[in-house]
């Protein structure tokens, strides 16, 4: 056979191999049998090999794996990958219909989708084939699973069809079917080896696999919901779904478009029973905006989209009997009570503890050891306490008394009257705070020192390398070299993760600081107000009140945290060792005060700006921005689609209303 006539052979094996793919993955209308596939298969693979210059990295015999990835690369998303805000009664989703409504003018649709109980995943694709599969990681970040997801024979190499984006993402949802799950189990069991605990953490697990052909092996599925990008076909997410259908992706035939919010909750209804049929796991419904730009005009929070609500099903509950109660220390100091109960199957996995919350729950509960407890998993993801058969209490029990020093160093506890948690305020001497503090800093969304997870620092903290910190700053290559795990490499690696750390920006350094109740978001405000660390040091609670968002409690917190002789000399350490502790050039070139004093209410669409940019816009600038109209604001920015209330409410106070030109001139 010559080269061309190979290339002709391989062209025509390849679009039949992607169509019963597509039939039998996508479509579930297998047209050949299984036999008949493998053999075209292996005819598509011989010519390959024969004409390696022919091999494609979209060609169906990449499907079978064998690529080995020694580390996944880390890759910053493109689009925030968020969690979804949850809900787990019908009236929670009411509220979030009845707040649509307050801000969205005109008509409105939703549409909702089955919420798969698997391992999210971004696929990018240029010029209609696959470049990328980039897993959620943190939401800024994710790891590199390309390799693995090409195994998945549900998950288009290439694109059919036209109309399709030059460049776009498309997100969905990896799982593995229920009929594969149990098959491998009972392999496990045949072998004598230890069996998968569910599905999910099935799906997960396969997916950070390092060799792809073992990836294949597992026969994991794939529904895609959600298409990113510009120049996407419709305004409408529905639409759009139907539209990538033609593309070659599959999406899950059980999405709905409903006009109300009756018609939701018929969806809800009907699926809490019907999903038990299913041969994939679902643990709620997505209800979602149908219209992108309605989406675009309610935007984001921090952590997630203010136009899509999750609503979870109600938890499995098992009973089983408790057997003693722990207390553990969190970085901040807050005592968390644990329930050790007698091992029990609870969806899908084995619980042998659950969380007590504190001390109000174990009271309003009336909870003692040997009692015989219902146990559920809230949002079927953290196991809780949730009842006491009383029937059931042994004779004798005796009510069950919060411990009064820290488990870890003795201190006493306290308790805030604003607060329901008890705290070890030993915060500089007690080692699970300092060792947490630690984890914290050198977190990925903080100051990113890979090599320094958790067990590192528990080897440091015991050989008494590090007590707080910024001792991090004074580890040496030599004394590291001397401890077990530990050579040339990785040490090199270390020392060269906390050297890369001293650039990270300041907004990021004051969030690794752990200042309690201070967030990523928050921080970052605090950052652009105050420009560097002594102000903020400096500000009394009155100061730190004028920051957006901050209230009377964060304030305290940082009033508190600065008044610490300690910490001063820690950051005074940080300086020394070289961190950012106020905002770089390029980031105070972007500041004024021509906004000082002045605060905002934003609502609308804009044409240059998404309402978070110009939210942000307007806090580089130095103005403030409050979610409701009063008499303490300055100016209500209204854009198209403006809330009506909200430019009634503006009027009858008097506050001036605002344009989108007017803003910028004021920016200029």
């Amino acid at each position: 056979m010559t080269k061309d006539q190979a290339k002709e052979r391989i062209i025509k094996l390849s679009a039949e191999l992607d169509a019963h793919n597509h039939r039998y993955y996508v479509l579930d209308e297998p047209s050949i049998s299984d036999l008949e596939f493998d053999t075209l298969l292996e005819e598509l693979t011989n010519l390959e090999k024969l004409f390696p210059g022919l091999l494609s990295p979209a060609s169906p015999s990449q499907r079978v794996g064998g690529a080995i990835t020694s580390e996944f690369k880390t890759v910053k998303h493109k689009y925030p990958m968020l969690s979804l805000s949850n809900s787990y009664s019908e009236e929670e989703v009411k509220d979030f219909d009845e707040r649509i409504h307050k801000t969205i003018s005109g008509k409105i649709g939703y549409v909702c989708e089955l919420k798969y109980d698997g391992f999210a995943i971004g696929l990018t694709y240029v010029d209609g084939k696959l470049q990328s599969a980039v897993t959620r990681g943190d939401g800024e970040k994710g790891d590199d699973v390309t390799a693995n997801a090409k195994t998945i024979r549900s998950i288009p190499l290439k694109l059919t069809g036209k109309g399709f984006p030059k460049e776009f993402e498309i997100r969905g949802e990896i799982y593995m079917p229920r009929k594969v799950f149990d098959t491998i189990n009972l392999e496990k069991v045949r072998a004598g080896e230890a069996q998968l605990a569910n599905p999910r953490n099935a799906a997960s697990g396969t997916m950070k696999m390092q060799d792809s052909a073992e990836v294949a092996k597992r026969r994991l599925n794939c529904f895609l919901y959600n298409l990113l990008g510009s120049d996407l076909p419709s305004e409408s997410h529905y639409e759009n779904m139907l539209e990538v259908k033609k593309w070659g992706f599959r999406v899950n035939p059980h999405m709905k478009l409903c006009s109300s919010v009756e018609e939701i909750m018929k969806y809800l209804q009907h699926w809490d029973t019907a999903r038990k049929k299913l041969d994939y796991d679902t643990d709620g419904v997505v209800i979602k905006l149908n219209s992108l730009s309605q989406q675009h005009q309610l935007g984001f929070t921090a952590k997630s989209p203010r136009w899509a609500i999750a609503y979870k099903f109600k938890a499995e509950k098992a009973v089983t009997v408790l057997e003693s109660i722990s207390y553990q220390v969190g970085r901040t100091g807050a005592i968390t009570p644990v329930a050790n109960l007698k091992p029990v199957h609870l969806a899908g996995t084995t619980v042998k503890r659950a969380s007590l919350h504190n001390s109000d729950i174990i009271e309003k509960l009336d909870v003692r050891v040997g009692d015989t407890v219902f146990v559920e998993k809230g949002g079927e993801i953290i196991p809780k306490i949730v009842g006491v058969d009383l029937k059931k209490r042994p004779g004798g029990s005796k009510p069950t008394v919060y411990i009064k020093k820290c488990p870890e160093c003795g201190e006493a506890l306290v308790r805030r009257e604003d607060e329901a948690n008890h705290y070890c305020p030993n915060e500089l001497g007690c080692p699970p705070q300092i060792k947490g503090k630690m984890e914290h800093f050198t977190h990925r969304r903080a100051m990113d020192i890979d090599s320094l997870g958790a067990e590192t620092i528990e080897q440091l903290y015991n050989a008494g390398l590090v007590k707080d910190i910024a001792d991090i700053y004074d580890l040496e290559k030599g004394k590291i070299l001397l401890m077990a795990r530990f050579a040339e490499k990785s040490a090199q690696n270390l020392m060269d993760g906390i050297a890369a750390s001293k650039k990270v920006p300041f907004e990021r350094v004051l969030f690794a600081l752990g200042i309690r109740h201070i967030g990523e978001t928050t921080a970052k405000k605090m950052a652009f107000y105050f420009k560097d660390i002594d102000a903020i040091a400096t500000a009394n609670e009155l100061q730190l009140l004028e920051v957006g968002d901050i209230g009377e409690i964060i304030a305290k917190s940082v009033v508190e945290h600065f008044s610490v002789r300690r910490n001063i000399e820690i950051i005074r350490k940080l300086k020394k060792a070289g961190l950012q502790f106020r905002l770089s050039a390029e980031a105070l070139s972007a500041q004024s005060d021509k906004l000082k004093g002045q605060t905002f209410v934003v609502s609308g669409v804009f044409k240059n700006y998404s309402r978070d940019e110009i939210k942000k816009k307007i806090e580089m600038n130095g103005g403030k921005c409050t979610g409701s109209v009063s008499k303490k604001t300055s100016y209500l920015l209204a854009g198209d689609e403006a809330g009506p209330e909200k430019i009634k409410k503006a009027e009858g106070s008097g506050v001036k209303i605002i344009s989108e030109q007017e803003i910028e001139k004021m920016f200029k």
